[in-house]
């Protein structure tokens, strides 16, 4: 999917009324729709069929170690940040059993998982969801060895995207270059804005999909008034972002600092629990398991998520790599912020804050970024001997 020429493609204004139409056309297209509900204290993707699902006049309120739902006066669809479930959910499951064998009297018979893939529409992606969508194709669909099922899925999927028009309490998109702005991306991109009795969306197709989808909503052209109102609420959302990171040297800045002693002071902290890498849109790591029933007559294959954070996961014969939580904690840490950037041209972090959020003692990975880089002394001069 590639942006349209927006000369070609004028930005679109579909009432609020309209979007329970849009999930009901993209439902009898044969998509299996999903996006925000409210569930367990939290707004997280799952699968709707209708437009009263979605977490309308709901916000969040988010911090370190800190999640909390509210009710929102401005009775908005979209007026919340980033839950803890991501698109990663759904093209790059949990858990996903890769074949089965069962004995036969002929032999062995092996079934591969060759499951059908649903084509899938989700609603309500947020520019950095969309960036850490680049770095999944990137890393599992550019290279020699490809993810075949999340290929399979990406294929199959219609992305309505959301833009940001508020900042959440542990965002830092701006820095990351990612948003709150989508550029890229998706079928469709929705503004949201409300003014006295008007709302809706100024919407964007970014594919023939999206724009095929528009065109039979019939949304009208966009004012100036409406395209002014959704500059100044993504303008609100840029300007209202807490949190900050210098990424310009920080790759080669936490590099030279591999033995900075905050690193030990991280780990006091640190629980190694992996909520960081099971909420991160990013991560992909993964574990294989082989299994068989009592009888002996069916054994098989899966892959389910597994975390660096765990102590057997760096394990070879003879044992466990990274021993202590510190090397655990630096190894996360530094591949998101630097040696990523060596692997793959990109950082892996897009600023989305769930970490943050969802670490159960409030680590904060841009304090503990910047922390590290200031902490030692040589890190001034170790760069400037390389550049």
């Amino acid at each position: 999917m590639s942006k349209l020429n927006s000369l070609d493609d004028p930005k679109l204004f579909l009432d609020s009324k309209q979007l329970g139409k849009l999930i009901k056309l993209l439902a009898e297209n044969g998509y299996d729709v999903i996006g925000p509900v409210c569930r367990d204290n939290a707004i997280i993707y799952n699968h709707i069929d209708d437009v009263s699902q979605l977490p309308r006049g709901w916000s969040d309120q988010q911090g370190a170690a800190y999640y909390r739902l509210k009710k929102d006066q401005h009775d908005l669809y979209f007026n919340y940040t980033v839950g803890p479930n991501s698109l990663k959910t759904f093209l790059f499951p949990p858990f996903i059993e890769l074949w089965q064998a069962q004995k036969k009297p002929g032999g062995i018979k092996i079934n591969y998982n060759h499951d059908k893939i649903k084509k899938t529409a989700v609603i309500g992606l947020r520019a950095c969801e969309l960036a850490a969508l680049a770095v999944h194709d990137r890393v599992l669909t550019k290279d020699k060895y490809k993810d075949h099922d999340y290929e399979q899925r990406r294929k199959n999927i219609f992305i309505i995207g959301v833009i940001c028009t508020r900042a959440g309490g542990t965002c830092f998109c701006v820095s990351m270059g990612t948003g709150p702005q989508i550029n890229s991306g998706y079928d469709i991109a929705l503004t949201e804005i409300k003014r006295g009795d008007s709302h809706g969306f100024v919407a964007e197709p970014g594919s023939e999909k999206g724009r095929s989808i528009l065109t039979l909503l019939r949304a009208r052209r966009a004012k100036q008034d409406d395209l002014n109102a959704a500059a100044e609420a993504i303008s609100r959302a840029e300007t209202g972002m807490q949190l900050s990171l210098d990424t310009k040297s920080i790759p080669t800045r936490l590099a030279v600092n591999v033995e900075s002693p905050h690193w030990d002071k991280v780990a006091e902290r640190c629980l190694a629990c992996s909520n960081c890498t099971m909420v991160c849109p990013t991560c992909f790591c993964t574990t294989v398991i082989d299994s068989t029933d009592l009888t002996g007559m069916t054994a098989s294959r899966s892959r389910k998520w597994d975390s660096c954070f765990r102590l057997d996961y760096s394990y070879i014969h003879g044992g466990s790599i990274r021993q202590s939580i510190k090397s655990r904690y630096r190894q996360w840490l530094t591949h998101k912020l630097s040696s990523w950037v060596d692997q793959f041209g990109t950082f892996g972090c897009v600023g989305c804050g769930r970490c943050i959020t969802w670490c159960p003692v409030g680590i904060n990975m841009v304090e503990e970024a910047k922390a590290v880089i200031e902490s030692d002394k040589k890190t001034e001069s170790l760069i400037k001997v390389e550049e």
